[in-house]
């Protein structure tokens, strides 16, 4: 019997590889939207994320997520990341 491949991605954060399932995908839809993609099959430019605090907080000092999504990222975008991830500490 034959083993399923299990695909990796690159977390933006810690930058790891780890299984896709495990991670948070965060998509630049083509209306230049920034959102989260809870199924993964959202159209658009995508990074992955740890669900890990310290690994948003990373990839955004770094400039990392700018980078993988082609955009720059406003506040509002980086608090409603924030909230969608479960961070409610938006200070």
């Amino acid at each position: 019997m034959r083993v399923k491949k299990v695909p990796l991605r690159m977390c933006v954060g810690c930058q790891e590889m780890k299984p896709k399932k495990e991670l948070i995908r965060i998509v630049r839809t083509p209306e230049a939207e920034i959102i989260l993609d809870a199924t993964g099959k959202k159209s658009g430019r995508g990074a992955y994320l740890c669900p890990k605090k310290e690994c948003l907080e990373k990839a955004l000092k770094a400039k990392r997520l700018e980078k993988n999504l082609e955009q720059p990222i406003s506040e509002d975008i980086i608090n409603r990341l924030k909230v969608g991830l479960g961070y409610d500490d938006t200070n």
